[in-house]
């Protein structure tokens, strides 16, 4: 009987670009600057990496098919490198690679590095996916704004909550994220701004106006990992260790039938309580420390925190007024400034997620430090509400 992967990996070192309009650099000069902070924070030498996982979305764009584009950019010793992509998840799909191969016992040391060159898209947002034969059934506007904004109008609809209430919130969680970005160096926006000026920002797609939605950069992150016993024997201590990792696809039936009403995200809540119960969490709103969640969109974060169950259905939006989920409340979310503030390379973020938990855990974040987080969790999306793959990652100190 599976037991699932709870302290059988540990990270041995990360590392992360920073993130912005990288014009300067492509998407190799990205890599090798993540890898190099993650190879040097874990202290080893890349002959002992005995297997890569690469996440990146756009080949075409960025760096070709494959994974001989990591391997060569990093010098990586032949071993082998898996190229992975599961849309906005990719980063998180990489991550798994790398850690399943550690707790399976085939690889004492795996990479997992993901990296975006958005930027040079030319795309004022996410470039559109090719039209396949699902998309006219459930595609109703071709934009995600337009889908998310869906999102807002049925979770309005479903709890009754009032228009200008709804306002207040997300740009609550708005003003929240760029205070915590306003912090980190690495992200691509460092101003904070007011609830006035988030209220009042131009209209993108009914209710998200412009500081709702997530922005266009360029970034790569990387992540080393190992076995607990591998990490203490190279000197490690304070250890952060994979408590839980699970993903969760649509199978179709949220756009096959009217079972789904629209206002949250099934595959989430899925990934969730998996995740959860791999963890041996059992209250994650008593036992979660902070996290991370897929803000492309800030009513996105909204739903996610119902969907992660850390507020109860319908009651997000008193959590997020009564400053719950603050970089000073009792569960700081995107403590680094989120999507919100780095943007979405969309092959580097669910690893760019994990970088901020691991650097909490481990007591090194600067002016974003917490004070004694024990469990940190991150939550990445991929698609659109009506059809997605969703990840749900749990990591802590070592016992």
């Amino acid at each position: 009987m599976a037991s699932g992967i709870k302290d059988k990996v540990a990270i041995l070192g990360m590392g992360c670009s920073r993130f912005g309009e990288r014009w300067e650099a492509g998407a190799e000069e990205l890599m090798v600057e993540a890898f190099n902070e993650a190879i040097s924070d874990a202290g080893v030498d890349v002959s002992q990496i005995d297997a890569a996982w690469f996440s990146t979305h756009f080949e075409e764009i960025n760096v070709g098919k494959g994974g001989l584009p990591l391997s060569i950019a990093l010098r990586l010793p032949n071993i082998a490198v898996t190229r992975v992509e599961n849309f906005c998840a990719s980063g998180s799909e990489a991550f798994r690679g790398a850690v399943y191969a550690v707790a399976s016992g085939a690889c004492d040391i795996a990479l997992a590095l993901g990296v975006e060159k958005l930027k040079d898209t030319g795309y004022g947002g996410l470039p559109g996916g090719a039209s396949g034969t699902l998309t006219p059934q459930w595609a109703a506007t071709g934009s995600a704004p337009g889908n998310f904004a869906q999102l807002a109008s049925a979770y309005q609809s479903k709890h009754g909550v009032d228009r200008d209430d709804l306002k207040r919130a997300i740009a609550h969680i708005s003003v929240k994220s760029h205070a915590n970005g306003a912090k980190n160096p690495k992200a691509h926006l460092q101003k904070p701004i007011t609830e006035e000026q988030a209220l009042n920002a131009p209209l993108i797609a009914e209710p998200l106006g412009l500081f709702d939605c997530c922005g266009v950069s360029d970034g790569a992150a990387a992540a080393i990992v190992t076995t607990p016993e591998i990490a203490k024997s190279l000197g490690k201590e304070n250890i952060v260790s994979v408590k839980a990792l699970q993903l969760a696809l649509s199978n179709g039936s949220e756009s096959g039938h009217n079972s789904w009403d629209g206002s949250y995200f099934h595959t989430t809540r899925i990934a969730a309580g998996k995740a959860y119960k791999e963890a041996g969490i059992d209250n994650a709103r008593d036992q979660v420390s902070m996290f991370e969640c897929h803000d492309c969109f800030s009513i996105t974060e909204l739903v996610t925190m119902e969907d992660l169950q850390l507020s109860e259905e319908g009651g997000a939006i008193r959590d997020v007024m009564d400053g719950f989920y603050d970089g000073d409340g009792q569960i700081p979310c995107q403590i680094d400034g989120g999507l919100k503030c780095f943007g979405h390379p969309i092959g580097a973020s669910g690893i760019r997620m994990l970088y901020e938990m691991y650097l909490q855990l481990q007591g090194r974040a600067e002016d974003r430090q917490l004070a004694n987080p024990s469990i940190g969790m991150t939550h990445n999306l991929g698609g659109s509400p009506m059809s997605n793959v969703a990840a749900v990652c749990i990591v802590g100190s070592y016992d």
